[in-house]
């Protein structure tokens, strides 16, 4: 008997290595504490996480566990910009050309990209610690959506997703019971933010009411298998949600409704983490895979009509 589905199989798309940490950069049998914890003491010379573009095609990203941000040029070069006492887990570029990270050890930090200096921002709710914060995402306003995840997870359901204005200071919790909220993007309308929830293999939909709460908090894709979960999210010019499924090597790529309608597949590791569209008309797709040090592009078929919605940095 032939299986009907109500919509088609997605298209398969094997993406190809754009540029990769060279040997120099790479920090072979340091020790790090980052590593120490995360990965039971097994080596770790990087962990790549982060893609964010600058308006003059630049691919910026960071290193969790050694505390570095890089930035490729679009010839795939790669040059160290900064290094500092931190795990840099987000990064993301603000319309006047200021660059916010999502630090696990710190909080909200800000580099100076020109100097290569790494200050704090927000280190704190009003003097109360952040788990651990893991992604960020600006709104159009200007407003900063930023997740903290920390040791969350099933065992533990309390991370946040917070909303900062940096311009005035203003800081609300806009949840706080999520096992391990991780990538976090605003739909087109800013009316609904789409949460990667890692450890219960999820993506969240969170509708914000006018008077900025959320409301009817609800499942929007729910993921089975792998060693992770939903990490990095984007969004298409459709208005369509793009989901690194790391711990399984693959970038899913869903219509408005949730619709898979093209899968990217990693031709390295399975730590496929975080992406930012970029390339001609938006229409490749970068990716940090975080278990080999490199960063995969893919590029979609016009007729697919997959791009990336246009960012508050005035990049994609």
């Amino acid at each position: 008997m032939t299986q009907t589905y109500p919509f088609p199989e997605p298209v398969v798309i094997d993406a190809e290595v754009f540029t990769e940490l060279p040997a120099t950069l790479r920090r072979t049998g340091q020790p790090s504490y980052w590593a120490e914890k995360n990965r039971r003491g097994a080596p770790a010379d990087s962990f790549l996480e982060g893609p964010s573009f600058d308006r003059d095609g630049n691919l910026w990203f960071v290193d969790i566990p050694f505390g570095r941000v890089f930035r490729a040029d679009a010839g795939g070069g790669i040059s160290q910009i900064a290094e500092y006492d931190g795990q840099p887990n987000g990064l993301k570029i603000h319309r006047d050309g200021r660059i916010f990270l999502a630090d696990y050890q710190n909080g909200i930090m800000l580099l100076d990209p020109e100097a290569g200096a790494v200050t704090k921002a927000l280190g704190d709710a009003d003097t109360e610690s952040f788990k651990g914060c893991n992604d960020l995402h600006f709104g159009r306003d200007g407003a900063l959506y930023f997740t903290d995840q920390g040791q969350t997870g099933l065992q533990d359901p309390s991370g946040r997703v917070w909303k900062w204005q940096p311009e005035t200071g203003a800081l609300t919790c806009l949840i706080d019971k999520v096992p391990s909220p991780n990538g976090l993007v605003l739909d087109l309308a800013e009316h609904v933010l789409f949460l990667a929830v890692t450890r219960a293999n999820a993506v969240w939909r969170l509708p914000m009411s006018p008077s900025g709460r959320v409301n009817k908090a609800g499942l929007f894709i729910q993921f089975s298998g792998g060693r992770a979960g939903p990490d990095g999210l984007a969004l298409t010019s459709d208005g369509g949600v793009v989901v690194c499924q790391t711990g399984m090597g693959l970038v899913w790529v869903h219509d408005v409704l949730g619709r898979p309608i093209a899968v990217v597949r990693s031709p390295r590791g399975l730590g496929t983490t975080n992406c930012a569209f970029g390339g001609p008309e938006g229409r490749t797709l970068f990716i940090t895979e975080s278990d080999s040090g490199s960063i995969l592009k893919a590029e979609f078929p016009e007729d697919l009509g997959i791009a990336g919605a246009p960012m508050f940095s005035g990049a994609l």
